[in-house]
């Protein structure tokens, strides 16, 4: 009896992971070639089998098609390539012809098939492509022979008494077909089974104060007379989502959609805060260190001489904690110059004499 010929690993072939890319294997390749090559080990017939199996190994996993194959069946390739179909079978609710299908890459005909007698069989035909002449057994055995790469195609037929159950038993995956529940009915006129539907989360809504988001709270919610305690993490903005799965009414998911309260000094943007902090005309001239209250607390802000009213400085990493991530968003904050009202005589002649020093340009013209 003929010996099968053994599984073949094209990734340990060329030293990559399964997970290489097209370029990573294609530079694997190009470096093994070199080193193996025939000319370089005149008449080593250890370096010629090497530099074959590198061939091969780059013909599979430099095609993606062949690749595909070759990762979906692996050491189940015999079962593949004897029956022309995957040993897992067709799975319930998914196309069996399309990609990732046990029969991806046949066509399917119904009616009068080769050797079928007339009786209306069913028909697959397999095709590939390529030139595996000088390749292994393996690679035949998996990827079809040289008529099957010249383009003749591979063909299983059943009778008119075969039924498409009938086949799929005889190639090692009973049950596969038909219409029963979890199955897909092929070539037939039954509806494709659907999984159940998973039922609707129920949405609750939790308002947070600005403070509560950026710290992190919690809320009791009551469901149907139950009381859950939910962790609100740190970042939650308007919209954001807390999903808890399976503990609601009937397993039923609970989905707490937090809304934040408007907050008297700062706006929220994003990740960002923004807020306005006034100064004094002293302050806007001359410069200063002014404090600035932030949600962690006081930082000082220096603010340059000359600063004009309606300037914005960032304050980094002074803004909401990220909901989903690391880090946090920035504080702007933005000055207005406030001026002094109600001079007496002798501030307004003051005010005067500086003001014709300072010989400031119309700001209209």
């Amino acid at each position: 009896m003929a010996t099968q010929p053994e599984f073949q690993d094209y990734y340990k072939t060329l030293g990559v992971p399964r997970t290489a890319t097209q370029a990573e294997i294609k530079k694997a390749f190009r470096k093994l070639a070199r080193e193996s090559h025939p000319d370089k080990h005149a008449g080593d017939k250890a370096a010629e089998r090497r530099f074959k199996e590198i061939n091969e190994a780059n013909a599979v996993l430099s095609d993606p098609g062949k690749r595909a194959k070759y990762d979906q069946f692996g050491h189940d390739w015999e079962a593949y390539a004897r029956a022309g179909a995957a040993a897992g079978g067709a799975s319930g609710g998914r196309d069996p012809f399309g990609p990732g299908g046990p029969f991806a890459g046949y066509s399917f005909r119904t009616g009068s098939a080769a050797g079928a007698g007339g009786q209306g069989g069913v028909r697959y035909e397999f095709r590939t492509s390529g030139d595996p002449g000088s390749f292994s057994d393996f690679f035949h055995m998996m990827f079809g022979d040289e008529s099957a790469a010249a383009g003749e195609p591979e063909v299983f037929s059943t009778g008119g008494s075969e039924s498409i159950d009938d086949l799929l038993a005889r190639l090692g995956m009973a049950g596969s077909a038909g219409t029963g529940r979890g199955r897909t009915n092929i070539g037939g006129t039954g509806a494709r089974a659907t999984a159940p539907a998973r039922p609707t989360a129920i949405e609750v809504t939790a308002e947070l104060t600005l403070e509560e988001a950026f710290h992190g709270t919690s809320r009791i919610v009551d469901i149907e007379g139950r009381r859950l305690e939910v962790t609100i993490p740190r970042g939650a903005n308007t919209g954001s989502r807390i999903r808890l799965t399976g503990k609601g009414p009937d397993g039923r998911d609970l989905i707490v959609v937090t809304k934040l309260k408007p907050h008297r000094t700062f706006t929220r943007r994003g990740d960002d805060l923004e807020r306005d902090v006034p100064i004094t005309l002293r302050e806007a001239l001359l410069g200063s260190e002014i404090p600035v209250g932030t949600l962690k607390g006081r930082v000082l802000l220096k603010v340059p001489a000359g600063t004009q009213t309606g300037r914005s400085f960032r304050l980094k990493g002074q803004g909401m904690p990220r909901f989903k991530g690391d880090g946090s968003g920035d504080l702007y904050v933005k000055v207005k110059v406030v001026l002094p009202t109600n001079l007496d005589e002798k501030a307004a002649a003051a005010a005067t004499t500086f003001l014709d020093l300072a010989d400031q340009p119309d700001p209209r013209a």
